[in-house]
């Protein structure tokens, strides 16, 4: 009988939807924004998962927002080791770290955390500072998913703890929040640990891809200013916009049309707000993971992407060379497995490539 150590940071990725792109620090100021718990929900959808293939198991956590409330929604009673602040807003990384340290007190075969790289750092540590053998695997919740320890997916995840054969050494990599918010990636490799070897698993994130000039220009020729146009994050649909001469934010969401940044490092609010019909959402996949929606783009939440009539994937040939397949986890499961098929993928000025959503 398997024993699993699961931990969650209940507060992970309140701050991506709201345009804050990370909440270390920024609790109070997501809540002010209307943010709300998305950890919990992604907690439940791994355990479930995990449980369906693997109910016999003892599950070990730290009790209510950390990890003993998923598990009980999921049917099983779980062998709480570590009790938190029963507040949401008063649990820290310093309960991460106790709920890991005694997770290892209890011999636990795979620790799955729920979390961003943030929280799969302060994993990290616990597990490097022991026999740095014990595996770990992150369920996807955060705003920051640069790491690759992360599935795919809440429920791949909780299907790779239960099924898993082998593991290997992958990276966990942070960045600064406060750059990150100034537009600026700068990222840190922070720990090497065993991860359950998977296709369900995700890529460490590419930070560098061929020239976009070309694609750019091809872009900007053919806008249509009677189209509002909803640019996400990243240097590729950046250098669209810096084509258009519009004001941009590097690492955020911007809301365009004809000419004027009608909301620039936008929330899912102002989005909503500045959105008229028609409109287009671009987005550019991250490198080496192929996901498109999901993963630092919360603000392009399902209300925003079905109520836009278009969606633009844009991308050079040489990042889509070290790209598989392309992924979505927008949190809705119908508009997931509406977006999946393949998509045809802007690749230069006048070259596309079709490329299959999974």
């Amino acid at each position: 009988m398997s024993k699993l150590g699961f931990v969650v940071n209940p507060i992970a990725g309140m701050g991506g939807r709201v345009g804050l792109k990370g909440t270390d620090g920024m609790l109070a100021e997501a809540r002010d924004r209307g943010a709300e718990p998305r950890a919990p929900e992604r907690a439940r959808e791994a355990i479930e998962a995990y449980v369906g293939r693997d109910p016999d198991a003892t599950i070990f956590t730290a009790g209510s927002p950390m990890g003993a409330d998923a598990v009980r929604d999921a049917g099983i009673e779980p062998t709480v080791v570590y009790e938190p602040p029963e507040t949401l807003s008063e649990t820290s990384a310093s309960d991460t770290r106790e709920t890991v340290r005694s997770l290892l007190d209890h011999d636990v075969d795979l620790v799955l955390f729920v979390g961003g790289d943030g929280t799969a750092v302060d994993v990290a540590s616990v597990l490097e500072a022991s026999d740095g053998e014990t595996p770990m695997l992150g369920v996807p919740a955060g705003v920051k998913i640069y790491s690759a320890v992360f599935g795919v997916t809440p429920a791949d995840a909780g299907r790779v703890a239960a099924t898993y054969d082998d593991v290997a050494s992958r990276e966990v990599n942070d960045i600064d929040e406060a750059a990150y918010r100034e537009g600026t990636v700068q990222t840190e490799l922070k720990a090497v640990v065993p991860v359950p070897v998977t296709r369900r698993v995700q890529s460490g994130k590419q930070l560098a891809s061929g020239s976009t000039e070309t694609l750019a220009a091809g872009f900007a020729r053919e806008i249509d200013p009677e189209r509002t146009y909803v640019f996400g994050p990243g240097g590729t649909v950046g250098a669209i916009q810096d084509a258009l001469e519009a004001e941009s934010s590097p690492l955020g969401v911007d809301v365009w049309r004809d000419g004027e940044t009608l909301a620039r490092d936008a929330a899912e609010a102002d989005v909503l707000e500045t959105m008229t019909d028609p409109t287009t959402v671009v987005v550019s996949p991250i490198g080496g993971q192929g996901f498109v929606f999901g993963r630092g783009n919360h603000q392009l939440s399902p209300t925003v992407l079905r109520r836009a009539d278009d969606i633009e994937v844009v991308a050079s040939g040489a990042k889509l060379d070290g790209i598989d397949v392309l992924r979505v986890d927008t949190d809705d499961a119908a508009l997931d497995e509406s977006l999946r098929g393949w998509m045809d993928v802007r690749t230069g000025r006048f070259t596309t490539r079709m490329v299959k959503v999974v």
